[in-house]
């Protein structure tokens, strides 16, 4: 998929599409200058005019580079990288217009219920992080490089110079009361807080919605987590599991190796008693239910599969780029291409009862439906 392929980190690998796909007269300059074909200043420099004509400035003041100084190698780089910045945000711009399409074409599917944010809960918003200071809405997905987004956020509500994110603990960034949510704002002041959804850069995080609810099976059931043991996996392995008395705590659960398979977790969510006992839980809500991208429109959506050239998209977009970085990405993030192995336990119609339960987010966000999952 094309929203996938550019990335500025696989820039050698997707040379060769970006240069098919990017502008003729882009692509005719890069063969002038890396074969430096043997014409005239003056030849040359028509070529380079035409350029400019049909396209924009910044060619033509590469081609001025090229005439002048000879520097064929590296103007072809400096072009490569300019085709690539402009593909990102054409890619970005794609994805805002495919929400916009979604949206429109069945808003009653993404709805809810819900007409406008007047008609949602506090409860729905309290996913909504608001920077006020640099005129900011974050809502964060579990799940979805929210820690590291969440210590970004952190950092800039603080004075400067910034410090680095990395440095901020990860407990710290999930207590709610160090932030400014947008449900904090009484009802009375609703208004306050239209203005700030209309003015501010609202921006969210999104993920391939299986590989999603991979990485959250891992996180929560197969590390030591007390909470999640007693409050979800206790449950799950009575209903799902065949464990009639399951071990009372974590570290007894551990000690004898019990704990839910992710089948187990899958028949789980897949129970429709599971939603009508409370919504489920935000680390594997439907991301389309925590942010409501068809009532809030969002400025930028960032994809986890494309998560370090998006950070450095958004942060220069929001003109911050020069004073924070953002994390790096850990290299044991859940692979795609690792889904069919979890899923070989699952069954086929389960398989496809699960798609349908996420389906929302797989067309809101650009993913595929994956077809190598649901056919015979």
């Amino acid at each position: 998929m094309l929203t996938h392929c550019v990335s500025l980190a696989a820039m050698t690998t997707c040379r060769g599409l970006l240069l098919l796909l990017g502008f003729v007269g882009s692509m005719f300059l890069i063969i002038l200058t890396s074969h430096q074909w043997d014409m005239s200043k003056e030849k040359r420099g028509k070529i380079c005019l035409c350029v400019f004509v049909c396209f924009n400035f910044v060619l033509f003041l590469l081609c001025i580079l090229v005439l002048e100084q000879k520097q064929f190698q590296v103007t072809t780089h400096i072009l490569i990288l300019l085709i690539t910045a402009e593909k990102i945000h054409h890619l970005h711009e794609l994805r805002k217009q495919l929400l916009r399409e979604m949206c429109d074409g069945d808003k009653e599917a993404f709805s809810e219920g819900k007409r406008t944010v007047e008609d949602m809960s506090d409860k729905e918003l309290e996913n909504l992080i608001v920077d006020d200071k640099h005129g900011i809405i974050y809502c964060y997905i579990p799940k979805v490089a929210c820690t590291n987004w969440k210590r970004v956020m952190f950092v800039l509500n603080q004075s400067e110079p910034y410090h680095d994110p990395m440095s901020i603990p990860g407990d710290l960034v999930h207590m709610h009361s160090k932030y400014t949510l947008l449900n904090s704002f009484p009802r009375i002041e609703m208004k306050v807080s239209l203005a700030k959804l209309k003015h501010y850069t609202k921006f969210l995080f999104v993920r391939d919605p299986f590989v999603r609810l991979i990485s959250a099976y891992r996180d929560k059931f197969q590390r030591h987590n007390e909470y999640y043991y007693k409050n979800y996996a206790r449950y799950i392995l009575r209903q799902y599991g065949n464990q009639p008395d399951p071990p009372q705590t974590v570290d007894e659960a551990f000690a004898s190796g019990v704990r839910p398979s992710f089948y187990n977790f899958i028949q789980y969510l897949l129970d429709p008693l599971t939603e009508k006992r409370e919504p489920l839980e935000p680390h594997w809500r439907q991301m389309h239910r925590l942010c409501h991208p068809c009532h809030i429109q969002y400025d930028f959506v960032g994809h986890q599969e494309t998560l370090q050239d998006d950070a450095e998209q958004l942060l220069k977009t929001l003109h911050l780029k020069d004073v924070i970085n953002f994390p790096p990405s850990y290299e044991n993030m859940t692979s795609p291409d690792s889904v069919l192995n979890w899923f070989r336990t699952v069954p086929l119609e389960d398989r496809r009862k699960l798609y349908k339960l996420y389906e929302g987010d797989f067309r809101l966000f650009g993913y595929r439906k994956p077809m190598e999952l649901l056919a015979d």
